[in-house]
């Protein structure tokens, strides 16, 4: 556990120096995220940015147990 807490703080820590680059990554934009947007009405559903996270997160999770 102890591991895995300080894993996430240098990885927050890194993006966090990263951000300018970071930021202009397309996600939330991705192909297979759902924007429809009407007169009245505005709905986001980032559907393949959360399904990329999700691996992501698999893999490190992974990396360390292993």
């Amino acid at each position: 556990m102890q591991q895995l807490l300080i894993a996430l703080g240098v990885v927050f820590l890194i993006l966090g120096l990263l951000w300018p680059w970071v930021s202009q990554l397309p996600l939330g934009r991705l192909p297979g995220d759902i924007h429809i947007e009407r007169e009245n009405f505005r709905f986001h559903f980032p559907l393949m940015t959360g399904v990329l996270i999700s691996i992501l997160l698999s893999l490190i999770v992974w990396w360390f147990r292993k």
